[in-house]
């Protein structure tokens, strides 16, 4: 009888291995700011997943790197034209993933407090509306065709 219901626990377990294994908890990978000078604007993307069964909202995020870190979202206008908005929240549905990226949702740090170089680090709290605070240490890169000097006015994060 014992090696039957070990059998049975072992069986179990394997299964319960088996499949996706999706943590309840809303998350954040791939994140990373841009390089950027003293005084001036950079940008943090990454990729927020819920693996819970409720929808959530990122409400805010904080960082001692800049002076003020607001919720921004670039789209393209009629007329061809980008704009960026500030955002009061974006929602990151249950189950599913949302991408911050270049021309899209992204994190605005305002007002660097320090030069950002590639290789440093900043820390970063995100703060959700149903979900705990989470708080990263985000790595800084020199953006793509940016040659380093972070981003420049008239740029779209």
């Amino acid at each position: 009888m014992k090696r039957i219901l070990f059998a049975l626990a072992m069986v179990s377990l394997f299964l319960s291995t088996c499949g996706e294994n999706i943590p309840n908890e809303v998350l954040a990978k791939d994140y990373w700011a841009r390089s950027g000078m003293k005084d001036g604007n950079s940008a943090a993307y990454m990729l927020i997943q819920n693996g819970t069964d409720q929808d959530d909202e990122l409400v805010g995020v904080s960082s001692n790197a800049a002076q003020a870190v607001e919720l921004h979202l670039s789209r393209m206008k009629a007329d061809g034209t980008m704009e960026m908005a500030q955002q009061q929240s974006i929602t990151i549905p249950a189950g599913k993933a949302v991408e911050l990226k270049s021309g899209s949702y992204h994190v605005m740090l305002i007002g660097l407090t320090r030069d950002l170089k590639s290789g440093d680090e900043i820390s970063l709290t995100l703060k959700f509306k149903n979900s705990a605070d989470l708080t990263l240490t985000i790595p800084v890169k020199d953006a793509e065709g940016m040659d380093g000097g972070g981003m420049e006015e008239g740029q779209m994060p």
